[in-house]
């Protein structure tokens, strides 16, 4: 078997999560290399997963000819500037979302791709592989719903979390392009069209601090689509409960919809507090499979020769669409894509 041998910057969170797939749970996937500011992340992965390549500067990594692919989780306002440095270099390239923090930086990933069309680039918008997910979208597109009228999608992280979004919140782009970023692409998705419009309201309800970057810890918005559809989307900070990520979609047959009980599993809990459903505490808990499959696509498609679905154009959709929330929540008024 041909195996995609992949260097991984960024070692965080997300990026951690996204080696150790590479590295233990693709099959034609190989961990060659990773890279992290951090010299002890690096030494810490190489010692215990037995990779081979560690680096702290981004540029060495990319001389390493023995790499076919980059895959980058470095912090989001890093993505565009490495995306088109290594498909310079000559890679294949996967970026986790947003892909800019501005128009400006998603423009120069747009040339990046453009000019190296030989290359896969793909961006990981995972919730579109998510198995209920994908099972929804094959549900609208074969009728069975009807004609899609409303998308509602609600991202909730949990009020223990909260202490990483405040450190987080000066580079984060603001809720809509760090969190709603997800629902607005299931919108365009689901919903098949484009954004016209979007009216977005919010605030500081628990925790003030986020008020100096001008963010919210809860924010809403209605958009209308350009084939007459609408949608709806809220993303929270203080969930007591744990991790929650809802969707519906409302078709003029039929409604759809997707986790409304954010539960673990399908075990019951009958003790002294009642019955009740234990609910999935962090994203990469909720989307693990989702996360596998994404990059399971993207070492498919350059075995293959093929394009992923998901292309660079829907980054900069996307974030078009985010960046309009935020000046509608900023300023209170209707904007006009």
């Amino acid at each position: 078997m041909k195996k995609i041998k992949i260097g991984a910057v960024g070692l965080g969170r997300l990026g951690r999560q996204h080696a150790k797939n590479i590295a233990f749970r693709i099959p034609n996937a190989e961990l060659l290399a990773v890279c992290s500011i951090n010299q002890e992340e690096v030494d810490e992965v190489q010692k215990n997963w037995g990779i081979e390549y560690g680096y702290t500067d981004y540029n060495e990594m990319l001389r390493n000819k023995a790499l076919d692919a980059i895959f980058i989780s470095s912090p989001s306002a890093l993505h565009c500037q490495q995306i088109s440095d290594a498909l310079e270099a000559g890679f294949h390239v996967f970026s986790e979302k947003p892909l800019g923090t501005t128009l400006e930086e998603c423009k120069l990933a747009e040339a990046a791709v453009e000019k190296h069309q030989d290359k896969v680039f793909m961006l990981g918008f995972m919730r579109r592989y998510d198995p209920s997910y994908a099972y929804a979208k094959k549900k609208i597109e074969t009728g069975k719903i009807g004609r899609p009228i409303l998308f509602r999608g609600y991202s909730q992280d949990p009020e223990h979390a909260i202490e990483g979004a405040i450190k987080y919140a000066d580079h984060s782009g603001g809720q809509f392009i760090d969190m709603a970023v997800h629902d607005i692409d299931l919108a365009r998705w689901l919903l098949d069209s484009e954004a016209e419009s979007i009216y977005a309201i919010g605030g500081c309800y628990a925790h003030p601090e986020f008020g100096q970057y001008d963010d919210g810890d809860n924010v809403s918005a209605l958009m209308q689509f350009k084939n007459g559809t609408m949608a709806f989307l809220f993303a929270g900070r203080t969930a007591p409960h744990g991790y929650n990520v809802e969707t519906e979609i409302i078709g003029t047959k039929g409604i759809l919809r997707i986790a409304t009980v954010p539960q673990k599993n399908l075990v019951e809990i009958l003790d002294e507090h009642g019955v009740r459903k234990e609910c999935s505490q962090d994203f990469l808990e909720r989307f693990d499979q989702a996360y596998v499959e994404e990059v399971q696509e993207f070492v498919n498609c350059i075995i293959e020769n093929r394009k992923p679905a998901v292309t660079v154009y829907d980054g900069t959709k996307s974030t078009i669409i985010a960046y309009a929330a935020t000046e509608a929540f900023k300023e209170n008024k209707l904007v006009r894509l």
